[in-house]
């Protein structure tokens, strides 16, 4: 190896795995205080996984963690998040079930439940991009008759923008034909990181089944996105009128290949207001790779 060379070793986890199978993988990186963002972004792209989490002390969390995708940081990564919080817990690094992560979007909750992490999300905020329909339809090669019936597309917020496309059934969902480019140029204008695409026509156990496609952030597709889940638990609750605390989501189930995932959404109310809400699930350990970079 070159004396400009380093070489830092990522662990691999599963987040949000569905009976310790599926899930969506992440990177994790143990010790990343003195890794540049120029590094952390060589080695996201070489890793070549959707995101991966970069651990650092804090000064105001229990630990510091940055997100990074193959194409650019991002501000907050769900499944990254269960899959780092996961490996401390393994490692028996956490001290108690109560923890937090600093980020470059502030300070956020962590709690772990048995086997699950849970991380905190924003009360929702809601956008109507009715101006756009037909151009988010044809992003998809859906008509308005694939949709379902009374429930309205939506920019959901709860720390990242996803646009929320309920469809009437799950062999819509499954039929999708995203053109990503243009999913990518509606992405930018609504400063998202992507669609959220679902359905309330899933098992009994199952309270919506979704894909989620981020072209803008080099993800064409993605297998479980705990940042889109919480705003699809807030679109339930409040568009949808569905009056529960706890959702069950399911994703990466229509992808090819399948990788189903399984989110559960705790909802935070006041006076029928979610005014926060905490998604998680497990992380499995897969891998570990060794990635050479440039310092």
């Amino acid at each position: 190896m070159m004396d400009d060379q380093k070489q830092v070793t990522v662990q691999i986890l599963n987040a949000f795995t569905e009976n310790d199978k599926g899930g969506n993988p992440a990177g994790v990186v143990l010790n990343a205080d003195a890794l540049s963002h120029e590094n952390k972004l060589a080695i996201a792209q070489k890793v070549g996984l959707s995101e991966t989490a970069f651990i650092s002390h804090s000064k105001t969390a229990d630990y510091k963690l940055d997100f990074y995708t193959p194409t650019k940081q991002i501000a907050h990564c769900g499944h990254a998040t269960v899959a780092a919080f996961s490996y401390l817990k393994q490692l028996g690094l956490l001290k108690s079930n109560s923890s937090s992560k600093e980020t470059i979007d502030g300070n956020r909750k962590i709690e772990i439940q048995g086997d699950l992490a849970f991380m905190e999300q924003l009360a929702p905020t809601f956008v109507d991009p009715v101006d756009r329909e037909n151009d988010i339809l044809n992003s998809l090669g859906l008509s308005k008759t694939d949709l379902l019936p009374n429930a309205p597309m939506q920019v959901v917020n709860t720390g990242n923008s996803f646009l929320l496309i309920p469809v009437k059934d799950a062999k819509t969902l499954e039929d999708i034909a995203p053109n990503f480019d243009a999913i990518e140029r509606i992405s930018e204008a609504y400063d998202l990181i992507g669609y959220y695409i679902f359905t309330t026509d899933a098992a009994a156990e199952i309270d919506a089944t979704a894909r989620m496609f981020a072209p803008r952030y080099g993800i064409l597709e993605e297998a479980g996105t705990g940042m889109a889940a919480g705003p699809l638990a807030s679109y339930l609750f409040h568009v949808l009128q569905i009056k529960k605390t706890t959702f069950k989501i399911q994703q990466g189930k229509y992808m090819s290949p399948p990788s189903s995932s399984a989110i559960e959404v705790q909802l935070q109310l006041e006076n029928e207001i979610i005014t926060g809400l905490m998604a998680g699930g497990k992380g499995v350990v897969a891998a570990q790779v060794d990635i050479d970079f440039t310092e």
